[in-house]
């Protein structure tokens, strides 16, 4: 069945409970907008409906702390370009296209609900200068001020129904996600360690892992708003996604060895791999988080045992069994994250904020964009002085700063352009034909509450959100309700025409300006990783730890997303993240073995391995066999040697580590050399773009 069908046909009770509180939320803020005479009531509907979208408590306070801020930045920006260019137009446009840009600027690099607060100081900037042209100072003053007044009503609003009407908490939800993350993580690496042929069945399962890590991630910074519990589940998320990704870089690297290589691997060892691989699905099935502990600490226990008497094993096969505890250890450590996440008080975790991954490339194109969508609004509306173009210039400011932060903003805008067409009709009979005959606002709110009621009901499915949120609010656009409302066809014709050019200007820029294409975006992620691996030796470890983990996790989630949307042959970007992930983790577990050793030999074969490795990386990226690794392991061997302090059993682990890191590097390279894409030897990309790091 589709989904928009059973959406309707057969609607969850969380379905309707978020169509419900809506709803009446946004009828609220109509009925105190309406008491108080307010100048545009339907931006207090907007913002009740925006903030709502996502109805846990501490999600809606946090949206709407981050509107009202993004609101009030806004107004003073909006004010400030009137109070210099008040007489004159064309420059006041033009310092308004400037700052729309810097908003979409700086929201393209920042994460949660202060994208939303960035996207509400250029809208707000741009009502005010576009509706203030020629107004005294008073009036521009008097528009900044309701504009403020009517989005802070419908934020008002929101919060206090959220928090009395079926209150959610984002405790629980992130709770719930975690428990699919760490299931989906299990089951993919069930998979690896069984050395599993079933590619879809591996990928299935980390795309659904990752897609609940990315909620998780997202969403815990609103749990700060949700009493003293707050900070323990954000670190607990941090925790959970690091060690999350962690887990699944050791287990690429594990499928690699038990795939391509088990010929060079002791038969007893791959039978420890099928025991975890059982043991992991033991884990996934059963209930509770403490007995899924206790299995994997008996399986830890007995891989201990086994290694006691393990000195005839082959240093690759000692990194494997090495690997295979840490891969436990990670497991471990995911679930008692997952419990301080449901209860702060079980576990007290410690980890600090992560370091964001920020494209400013990616962000430009963004911020250029949105200039040369409002520049042509604005450019239009000069020519025609047609006052209903100000709704094609709001559209275009709102949607192309809105759907810039999307992996596929042209897949979303066309959803937001069919539930437009869709609204047109339902805003004439329900804003208009119908409307037009209510004189008390307990019929208007059944009329025009009907359609919006049935928006939202399927805005709660992510598979139909796109449509029906569009539908929810160009039903209000198109309607505009207010103590004043014009009812002719005229006006009703003006607006919809005036959203399909602003739409459709959205639509033809994101076509014309796409984002980052699949190629730059592989190059600037290999030069990225690429430069942070080789800065993992100039900080302190701590220190290039934080940072390293921070972005690369920040990475791998939008590169997860990024290849779900590439076809199959293509989906190479998410196995470089996390080959570049297992390079980097490497080069500090190296540097947290090495670095306090007092040998200046060691020390120089050290830093010569960890350079090697960096090199090595941006050669396998490329498509090239990478060079250097085996004889800078060897130095470092022989280095060691010669340091008597050094146990054998050590420097065994070490030969191993590089062993597999060759194999692992030879096998990414193979990955990218057979790429659909990849250019002739010949051009700039064969080079290495790191080597002068």
């Amino acid at each position: 069945m589709p989904p928009l069908i059973k959406t309707y046909l057969m609607p969850e009770v969380s379905a309707v409970q978020f169509a419900i509180k809506t709803t009446v939320a946004m009828m609220l803020a109509l009925y105190i907008a309406f008491y108080f005479d307010l100048e545009r009531p339907y931006w207090a509907l907007i913002s009740a409906a925006f903030l709502q979208v996502r109805p846990m408590s501490g999600m809606v306070i946090e949206k709407g702390i981050c509107q009202l801020g993004g609101t009030f930045v806004g107004a003073v920006a909006g004010v400030a370009i009137m109070a210099l260019f008040a007489q004159a137009r064309v420059p006041a446009l033009v310092t308004l296209t400037l700052w729309i840009a810097f908003c979409t600027y700086v929201g393209s690099l920042w994460r949660n609900n202060y994208t939303y607060g960035c996207l509400m100081a250029a809208v707000t900037a741009m009502l005010i200068v576009v509706i203030s042209n020629g107004s005294s100072p008073a009036g521009i003053f008097n528009i900044a001020v309701a504009r403020m007044t009517e989005l802070g009503l419908g934020a008002i609003c929101a919060t206090l129904v959220s928090s009395l009407l079926w209150p959610s908490r984002v405790g629980g939800h992130l709770a719930q996600q975690a428990d699919t993350v760490i299931n989906r993580a299990f089951n993919h690496a069930a998979l690896r360690l069984e050395a599993s042929d079933d590619i879809p069945a591996m990928q299935a399962a980390l795309r659904e892992s990752l897609g609940a890590l990315t909620v998780v991630e997202t969403d815990s910074q609103a749990a700060r708003f949700e009493g003293p519990e707050g900070p323990g589940r954000i670190r607990a998320a941090h925790v959970l996604t690091r060690r999350t990704l962690r887990l699944l870089a050791s287990l690429h690297a594990l499928h690699q060895l038990l795939h391509d290589h088990a010929e060079r691997l002791d038969p007893q060892s791959l039978a420890i791999a099928r025991e975890m691989a059982a043991r992991f699905r033991d884990a996934e099935q059963v209930t509770g988080v403490p007995e899924a502990r206790r299995r994997l600490h008996e399986l830890r226990a007995s891989l201990h045992e086994r290694d006691a008497d393990s000195d005839a094993l082959s240093p690759l096969d000692r990194r494997l069994r090495l690997g295979l505890r840490e891969v436990l250890g990670h497991a471990r450590v995911m679930l008692d994250a997952r419990e301080a996440i449901a209860a702060p008080g079980t576990y007290r975790l410690r980890a600090g904020p992560l370091a964001w991954h920020r494209d400013h490339v990616a962000a430009g194109i963004n911020a250029l964009r949105s200039g040369l969508v409002f520049a042509g609004l604005a450019t239009f509306w000069i020519v025609t002085a047609w006052q209903s173009a100000m709704v094609a210039m709001l559209l275009g400011t709102l949607f192309s700063a809105f759907f810039a932060s999307r992996d596929n903003p042209v897949m979303v805008t066309m959803m937001f352009y069919k539930g437009m067409l869709a609204a047109i009709p339902s805003a004439f009979l329900f804003g208009h034909v119908l409307l037009s005959q209510v004189h008390d606002f307990a019929l208007l709110a059944v009329v025009f509450g009907a359609p919006l009621f049935l928006g939202l009901l399927g805005a709660s499915n992510p598979a139909t959100m796109g449509y029906c949120l569009a539908f929810t609010i160009f039903n209000i656009l198109l309607t505009m309700p207010g103590n004043d409302m014009d009812f002719s066809f005229d006006s009703f014709a003006n607006r919809v025409v005036a959203a399909l050019i602003g739409l459709t200007t959205v639509v033809t820029a994101f076509r014309l300006l796409p984002g980052l294409g699949t190629k730059l975006r592989r190059r600037r992620l290999i030069h990225a990783i690429s430069r942070d691996i080789h800065r993992l030796r100039r900080r302190s470890i701590t220190q290039s730890e934080a940072r390293f983990s921070g972005r690369m996790a920040d990475r791998l989630l939008q590169l997860a997303q990024h290849d779900d949307m590439l076809p199959e042959q293509q989906r190479h970007l998410f196995i470089l993240g996390l080959t570049g992930l297992d390079v980097g983790t490497a080069t500090l577990r190296l540097r947290h073995q090495l670095d306090a050793i007092p040998h200046a030999e060691v020390q120089r074969a050290h830093r010569a391995l960890l350079r090697a490795l960096a090199q090595a990386f941006e050669q396998s990226a490329h498509g090239q066999r990478p060079s250097g690794v085996i004889e800078a392991g060897q130095r470092l061997d022989q280095a060691l040697e010669t340091f008597e302090q050094t146990p054998r059993r050590r420097r065994e682990l070490l030969i191993g580590l590089v062993e597999r890191l060759s194999l692992s590097l030879d096998r990414l390279a193979e990955t990218m050399a057979t790429r659909p894409d990849r250019p002739a030897p010949d051009t700039a990309e064969s080079t290495p773009v790191g080597t002068s790091a």
